[in-house]
């Protein structure tokens, strides 16, 4: 009886228990570019899917190759190919059958909570606009050492009244006005002031931080990054494998406002209070781009959307986006602050040389896993072993046409 009840156990003890958290990371990995939890975007919406499949196995063939599926028959599959155009799934060879398990998991989980706009907390070390008292303080100082003056003329006249009435002689107060020490105190507190802001505005000369252009369309970051969790690279993918970020081209944009064609988030508001109708801001959108929404076909030729550049450099400034993505693994957050917060992006820092270099002396190099600096180890043993004698800078990179034609 006991070895039947092990026997009846230790299958049902294997299996794994599928991970909702795990099954998010993958989600957003993988699956977020296209689909949506609730919503219906360039693919369907997720909630339910797994009831929607006769088999759990069809399912996680479908994912990992859908022609496959395509190929047997399936009625619901050949009937949700044709829904779609007839667009094939991007497949996910690479995905266990654990790991599908997760993401449905994480669906499941999901598709059960009601439906809302999702409060964004503050990212740590996010700066805090409300306790900048720099103006403040320079007023109160301005009417102290106003207060000051007159408390110095006001002592000037009761010595004078002082000394007449013991019989004193004392000479008359010196008016302000040509009282050389004043005069000279108020030339120099000026010369050092107009030092200061002119060095300063030298130092500053085209540095635009918080710079908020307005753009021909409002692009809300806080509502796509931050509500609805699209990934900065969807958008912005040459971040990771190129000097330059890239602003997304039209077609982007239209992958998922195919589908989406209205707003119905949280409210809109410009920096300046005014409220944003973000339906209005779609249909610039298919203005744009020549998209007709109610027959849902392209029925004019497109024109680029003219944004406005926010974030520039000196052109003698090299900056290499995938560089510090990749390499340095830095988030968009570190240049470019609490970029899902925003509704309306600004410069967040001011792009300087000193801000560049204190985050230079700060920052950490991974060397572990890093097989640039293997390059060198390298070198390093091969002149040990007697293998070369010398290192030539072409054995580095050096003849690389991007080491000076960048």
């Amino acid at each position: 009886m006991l070895i039947l009840c092990a026997s009846i156990v230790i299958p049902f003890s294997s299996v794994k228990a599928a991970d909702s958290a795990k099954g998010k990371a993958l989600f957003q990995t993988n699956c977020a570019s296209c689909h949506n939890v609730h919503k219906k975007l360039t693919g369907p919406a997720l909630a339910g899917v797994a009831d929607r499949w006769p088999d759990k196995k069809l399912l996680h063939q479908w994912i990992h190759n859908s022609a496959s599926v395509l190929a047997t028959g399936d009625k619901y599959a050949n009937d949700l190919f044709n829904e779609y155009n007839k667009t094939a799934m991007t497949s996910f060879p690479s995905l266990s059958n654990d790991e599908i398990d997760d993401i449905l998991e994480y669906v499941k989980v999901e598709g059960g909570k009601p439906q809302g706009p999702k409060v964004v907390d503050q990212p740590e070390g996010a700066p805090d606009k409300g306790n900048d008292n720099s103006l403040l303080f320079g007023i109160i100082t301005l009417i102290l050492a106003v207060v000051a003056l007159i408390l110095m003329q006001i002592n000037s006249n009761l010595n004078k009244l002082a000394g007449d009435k013991e019989g004193v002689p004392t000479p008359d107060p010196v008016p302000f006005y040509k009282n050389k020490a004043y005069l000279a105190l108020i030339i120099l507190v000026l010369f050092m002031v107009g030092g200061y802001l002119t060095i300063q505005g030298a130092v500053g000369l085209g540095r635009q931080k918080d710079y908020m252009p307005e753009q021909p369309i409002f692009y809300s970051h806080k509502v796509h990054a931050g509500i609805n969790q699209i990934n900065c690279l969807y958008c912005h993918a040459g971040a990771e494998k190129s000097k330059h970020a890239m602003i997304p081209s039209e077609n982007i944009c239209m992958n998922c406002h195919k589908a989406i064609k209205e707003y119905s988030g949280p409210e809109l508001t410009t920096a300046e209070g005014k409220k944003v109708n973000g339906t209005a801001e779609i249909a610039k959108l298919y203005d744009y781009v020549g998209w007709d929404p109610e027959a849902g076909k392209y029925t004019k030729p497109g024109r680029p959307i003219e944004w406005t550049k926010i974030h520039n450099l000196p052109d003698h400034v090299y900056f290499n986006h995938s560089q510090h993505v990749v390499a340095g693994q830095q988030q968009c957050q570190t240049c470019h602050g609490a970029i899902t917060e925003m509704d309306e992006v600004h410069q967040f820092a001011d792009l300087s040389m000193g801000w560049c270099i204190n985050c230079h002396r700060t920052t950490k190099v991974q060397f572990a896993d890093n097989n640039y600096y293997s390059i060198f180890e390298k070198l390093h043993q091969d002149i040990k072993d007697k293998k070369i004698d010398s290192v030539t800078v072409e054995m580095v990179g050096g003849t690389e046409c991007q080491k000076c034609h960048y």
